[in-house]
């Protein structure tokens, strides 16, 4: 019963990434890149990052944090978070994402303002920051990473009909 329930939700979380991809809608688009003014050759721009990512990040008081951002090419987002180990409830955030000040770094502002998070884009994965935008140190501090996940590489499973 218990794997029935985990496909069914994991199916539900697919289901709910692949809607608010095919919600975009060209009407509330933002030009891409044209607010970015970046002096860095190689420097990634807004239209390169959006993407799932999903990692599974530190925790002081669990096991870890099931973390998945969806970054939407209208630089919306989604943050679900699950504190693994303490609680099978799963949090979700949405927001606005823009370029920080700092080449390649994402800022990540929900959608009451209460909280911001802050990301270095680094090819397909994202490094998260401190709150002032700093890398984390110590000896976690590599585990603080967000990998792009290819939703077209692992189709969601299927029961036969």
């Amino acid at each position: 019963m218990q794997t029935c329930k985990q496909k069914i939700k994991k199916t539900l979380v697919f289901s709910l990434f692949i809607t608010v991809f095919s919600a975009y809608s060209p009407v509330f688009a933002e030009t891409v890149g044209a607010n970015v003014k970046d002096t860095h050759e190689h420097a990634q721009t807004n239209a390169e990052w959006p993407g799932i990512y999903i990692g599974f990040l530190p925790c002081a008081d669990c096991v870890g944090v099931k973390t998945t951002l969806a970054l939407n090419k209208n630089n919306s987002y989604i943050l679900i978070t699950q504190n693994a180990g303490k609680s099978d409830r799963e949090y979700v955030q949405k927001g606005k994402f823009a370029a920080g000040a700092i080449a390649n770094t994402i800022v990540l502002t929900a959608k009451d303002g209460s909280t911001s998070h802050h990301y270095l884009a680094e090819g397909d994965k994202l490094v998260q920051l401190d709150s002032q935008g700093n890398r984390i140190t110590g000896k976690l501090a590599d585990r603080y990473v967000l990998t792009r996940n290819n939703i077209m590489d692992h189709p969601p499973e299927h029961g036969g009909h």
